[in-house]
């Protein structure tokens, strides 16, 4: 047995700081947490100072009973959990929980895993900073009695089966009031002036801006008018140096804004990738909001520049966080080795390694010069002047490790872009120059954009709340809620003018464009809309942004030590609570109900709200007695919201369903459902294409679409006499036969496979299908399975460890396993889920639980 028992939370980690200690030291595994807050209402009890009862979760019990028994044997223990307060209060827990002794207990960290790194660690360990896990207790704790005290009124006031956080709910807000403010913008037009001019050689063109606009058509064609015979010449000629510097290296808030920009990460994986590149010693920890670069750091990257680029190419740099709070975290992300340029493996852990290995090397890199050019070139017969801007690069310093090659046509330039970078030709003042091509175009004004991922997170950080490790889990839980959905919707076509003037003519013409066009945007849903408010009303506090700042600075102070965390949750829950109470007496009910005016066919009122199963629109009042005419009913559609769905386009959702000719002697029809516009043949239902307006379809159309589905879902090839089909879905490309789905991986060319392929795909199936089970007793709900690391014993949705066999002292034998009864494996369960067959106690009814007041939920008897 080992002397020495170093506990880090995840097991890659784990594997890779094994390697660098020697036979003296067995590093294990905490998966993370090993206990939490219980889930009944009793977990905390506020009348004795925020007291918390904690339980170790039936599927890290197997875990906690193996640490433990190997602390027991060993001399010393080292928790080595991450630096941040999260990671602090995972050291406490297994400090806890594994019952350790501080005199054989040493606390260690490192934010980055060389083996540099963990020896000077292990030099000098420290004890548990209970400043640290106090501020985690803290914010677990306060979020937790917001959650629970929050979501019965939500329950009773709005729907059932909602929840509320503290900062999620801020989040939401950002986001409605975003929706809001676009839904409210008015767009003008405006007609913008930009003319192409060539020097005496034709190949030498430019662009260059009218920085006046024009309101109305008529004024920006007499203005081109006057322009038809005029003279244009170089005013003045401005040349001025220019330097642009680089920017920090990555903090968590900026990778999570730069992997979503440059590579389309979502928070969330850009975080899981992170963590890989992090656990396998490839980067530095990256939970962090300094900026700041060690002294080793800044000296292996100043050695990589000058080896890699040269001398000219470093300067040094010292970067300082601006955020007040970011007293935890000693670096920026950087990469571990900066003479490591790139890794192998995983793309996605490539990409992201790319972009942080760039842009720490660029910080510590020389600025770029430029050399910036402005012309401002007269026009004889306007007082108006056409501004032409240029830039040509000198040095390109930290630019060289970011720039791309790229071999522009200049004769082809588009005049709606603009390109103030673009090259001057050689200019003098006082030059004569030709027009080739003038164009006014109508521009609308834009909206605000509505939020992605990673804005949301520049707001978040801005306004200073959350932390780096809130950020990902924030955004996830506020789209799993159904509050906010990310997704992408088609825009609307829009006319615009164009008035041009070429060859001394003037020309008018009527272009569309596509306006209003989305992507991977964030979106309130009306669910969250109605919350939203409701919370703003009843509970400003909660939802207000400098409180909810306010709220992460006494963190802050926390962990710091310059603040009781008990005091600071007494100040915070006690008028809460009564808030709470409050609102639950006298808050009425919110729906969200808006009226949209009347049914032009029989009079009655049409209104929408929320309802149990989501947002609808009614026609009628809702029937007081069995004889009255009850009121019709329509679910909005994907992209519709109760506060600005028009009353034409609610009367349209009436339209669905409706009857087409019989096609094939089955009947047809057109309709809405859960999943959006379908068309329902007989008994089969068939998605309409995206984008497409169910109330558009025809027969004709909808044959089309019936035909197109039968072409693709007829069969491909066959294999023991059963077709094989092929599809698309959530995973990627798949065949199917015989009720099984076959995943299809790229090596395989999927618009072209062939028999053999196909066989070969089902034969790999059926055979793993086959090996997969060891035994199964389906009524118990256990299987023993062979997994990718072995057999394991597979309990409802749990995977739990076999063990070694009692008898040999060794691993179960394949032999054993397929004999093994299910009495010894319920033995094998139990030993890591003591009360996994014990009877539990009936539920309460929802009913009953609803009318518990929050009080009683949290607040045990005085």
């Amino acid at each position: 047995m080992a002397k020495n028992l170093l506990i880090v939370e995840s097991p890659a980690k784990a594997k890779t700081i094994e390697g660098y200690l020697g036979k003296d030291f067995l590093v294990k595994s905490s998966y993370g947490h090993i206990r939490d807050l219980i889930k009944t209402d009793d977990a905390i009890d506020v009348s004795h100072n925020f007291e918390q009862r904690y339980e170790v979760p039936a599927d890290k019990k197997a875990v906690v009973n193996e640490l433990k028994k190997l602390a027991k044997d060993a001399e010393m223990v080292w928790l080595a959990s991450d630096e941040d307060r999260e990671g602090e209060a995972i050291s406490w827990h297994l400090f806890e929980t594994l019952g350790l002794k501080e005199d054989k207990t040493k606390r260690i960290v490192f934010h980055e895993i060389t083996k540099n790194a963990i020896l000077k660690a292990i030099e000098t360990p420290r004890t548990i900073d209970y400043n640290l896990v106090y501020a985690q207790q803290a914010r677990r704790v306060l979020d937790r009695l917001v959650g629970f005290e929050l979501s019965p009124v939500l329950w009773k006031k709005v729907k059932p089966s909602l929840s509320a956080g503290r900062v999620q709910s801020v989040a939401v807000r950002l986001i409605v009031d975003r929706e809001r403010e676009v839904n409210k913008f008015s767009a003008t037009a405006a007609f913008k002036v930009v003319a192409i001019f060539y020097t005496d050689k034709q190949k030498e063109v430019f662009r260059a801006e009218l920085p006046e606009r024009f309101e109305k058509a008529p004024e920006a064609e007499k203005f081109l008018n006057d322009c038809i015979n005029a003279i244009y010449t170089v005013r003045s000629l401005e040349t001025r140096p220019t330097k642009r510097s680089p920017a920090a290296p990555f903090t968590t808030s900026t990778l999570q804004q730069e992997a979503s920009r440059k590579l389309g990460f979502s928070v969330a994986r850009t975080m899981q990738v992170a963590q890989k590149l992090y656990e396998s010693g490839k980067i530095t920890y990256m939970r962090t909001d300094s900026v700041n670069l060690s002294d080793t750091a800044l000296n292996a990257a100043a050695a990589e520049i000058k080896s890699a680029y040269g001398e000219k190419y470093h300067q040094l740099r010292k970067f300082k966080t601006k955020s007040a709070g970011a007293q935890e975290a000693h670096e920026a992300i950087r990469p571990t080795y900066f003479e490591q340029h790139s890794i192998s493996g995983d793309s996605s852990e490539q990409r992201l390694y790319d972009l942080i290995w760039k842009r720490s090397i660029a910080s510590q890199m020389a600025e770029a010069n430029f050399e910036k050019t402005t012309a401002k070139i007269s026009i004889s017969t306007r007082s108006e002047e056409f501004i032409a801007n240029g830039e040509v690069m000198k040095f390109d310093g930290f630019l060289k490790v970011y720039m791309e090659s790229s071999d522009e046509d200049e004769s082809e330039i588009n005049l709606d872009e603009d390109n103030d970078n673009s090259i001057l030709p050689p200019l003098t003042q006082g030059q004569t120059l030709n027009l080739r091509e003038m164009n006014a175009t109508e521009r609308y004004s834009r909206p605000p954009a509505r939020y992605t991922e990673a804005s949301l997170v520049k707001k978040l950080e801005e306004l200073g709340i959350g932390r780096p490790s809130t950020y990902a889990p924030t955004i996830s839980t506020i789209q799993n809620r159904g509050y906010v959905v990310k997704e992408e919707r088609e825009g609307k076509q829009r006319e615009f003018q164009v008035i041009s003037l070429k060859d001394g003519q003037i020309k008018l013409a009527t272009k569309t464009e596509n306006t209003g066009a989305e992507k991977n945007k964030l979106f309130p849903t009306d669910i969250g809309a109605v919350v939203n408010d409701f919370l703003v009303e009843h509970f400003k506090g909660i939802v207000d942004f400098n409180f909810t700042a306010k709220v992460e600075k006494e963190f802050d102070e926390i962990a710091q030590g310059l603040k009781n965390w008990t005091e600071m949750l007494r100040t915070f829950y006690d008028p809460f609570h009564v808030e709470v109470e409050t609102t639950l007496l006298n808050a009425n009910r919110a729906s969200g109900e808006r009226e949209l005016g009347f049914d032009p066919e029989t009079g009655k009122k049409i209104s929408v709200r929320i309802g149990r199963y989501g947002p609808f629109v009614q026609i009628g009042e809702s029937a007081e007695n069995e004889e009255d005419e009850k009121p019709r009913y329509a679910s909005l559609r994907s992209g519709q919201m109760i506060e600005s769905i028009s009353l034409e386009d609610a009367l349209d959702l009436f339209k669905l369903p409706f009857q087409l000719e019989n096609y094939q002697g089955k009947e047809l029809s057109v309709g809405v459902g859960r999943f959006g516009p379908y068309i329902k043949w007989g008994e089969s239902f068939i998605s309409l294409p995206k984008g497409e307006d169910p109330l558009a379809v025809n027969l004709e159309r909808a044959i089309e679409i019936i035909d197109e589905k039968q072409l693709a879902d007829a069969p491909i090839a066959h294999f023991e006499g059963l077709p094989v089909t092929k599809g698309k879905g959530r995973f990627g490309p798949f065949i199917k036969w015989n009720d099984l789905y076959i995943n299809v991986p790229v090596r395989y060319n999927f618009d072209h496979l062939g028999e053999a392929e196909i066989n070969e795909l089902i034969s790999k199936k059926v055979e793993k299908e086959s090996n997969r089970f060891i035994q199964q007793w389906p009524a118990e709900k256990i299987a023993l399975e062979n997994g990718r690391w072995g057999p394991f014993i597979r309990f409802g949705k749990l995977m739990l460890k076999l063990g070694k066999n009692p008898a040999t002292k060794d691993k179960y034998t394949a032999e054993e396993l397929s004999e093994l009864p299910i009495e010894t494996v319920k033995k094998l369960i139990e030993e890591q889920i003591p009360d996994a067959f014990t009877a539990k106690a009936k539920k309460t009814s929802k009913s009953a639980s609803a009318k518990k007041s929050p009080a009683k939920r949290l607040v045990k008897a005085k």
